[in-house]
């Protein structure tokens, strides 16, 4: 994601209701990994806001607190169906999942078929490369290489960025790739892209090349989310009967 989801668009759950929505499993566990904001109270406290009433079983993991985990590292991020990566500093979230050695363990989940998703540096650090603002002015930055090609975030919220973007496929300093706006994602299915969404009208996303030397700049029409697109994120009638039992179950259990 461009940007948007419960730490830009508090009253806006179309993103984190997507992103929910990927995971097959009826009750899927999700874990918020907010390291790039150095392991915040408030990015914290909205990730609960935004997932606690939903059926599903949030959790965040602090590096900068792993006194407080009563799991080991591994257990904790290979037992998710999701892992969901808050933004900030992507210079800063790399270095320190690297000396963690989540970045290895982050691999591991996502071929063991974990749901990866992430705003901002929380989306940049999947792919080769993207753009930062860690150390002030903005400037191209290596990724995780999950995923073929470069990002660029915020790209109507922070117009800053885009510049030094296309600068930077321009010079081959980063690889061809994408710019997203603020509300505006790309779902990857392996490495394929699969779908561009948006949770509002006007976001948008644009693929952006360099071919001998010149900017080829194509805008991608993006699915709007809460329309008739069918389900959020693909599931089908049976998993999405599957989470409304279990609601009903938990709301039994409470009563009683």
């Amino acid at each position: 994601m461009g940007g948007g989801g419960f730490t830009m668009e508090p009253a806006n759950p179309l993103l984190d209701d997507f992103v929910l929505g990927l995971a097959p499993a009826p009750e899927p566990r999700i874990l918020f990994l907010p390291t790039a904001s150095g392991d915040t109270g408030g990015q914290i406290n909205a990730f609960r806001g935004r997932f606690a009433d939903r059926n599903c079983v949030p959790e965040h993991l602090s590096l900068f607190r792993l006194g407080e985990l009563s799991r080991t590292l591994q257990e904790t991020v290979l037992s998710q169906d999701i892992i969901y990566v808050g933004g900030g500093s992507m210079r800063n979230l790399l270095a320190i999942w690297r000396a963690h050695g989540l970045d290895r363990l982050l691999v591991r989940a996502w071929r063991e078929g974990t749901v990866l998703a992430g705003l901002s540096a929380g989306a940049m650090c999947w792919f080769e490369g993207g753009v930062t603002r860690s150390s002030g002015p903005a400037e191209a930055i290596a990724g995780l290489g999950l995923l073929e090609g470069s990002l660029t975030v915020h790209a109507d919220g922070e117009p800053e960025r885009l510049p030094v973007y296309l600068a930077a496929v321009r010079e081959a300093a980063l690889p061809g790739g994408w710019a997203l706006d603020d509300g505006a994602g790309l779902l990857f299915r392996g490495r394929r892209l699969d779908r561009v969404i948006s949770s509002r009208p006007g976001a948008g996303a644009q693929r952006v090349d360099a071919i001998a030397g010149e900017l080829v700049r194509r805008k991608l029409e993006s699915e709007l989310l809460g329309s008739d697109h069918g389900p959020l994120g693909g599931l089908d009638e049976a998993v999405q009967e599957l989470r409304r039992v279990h609601r009903l179950r938990r709301r039994f259990a409470d009563s009683g």
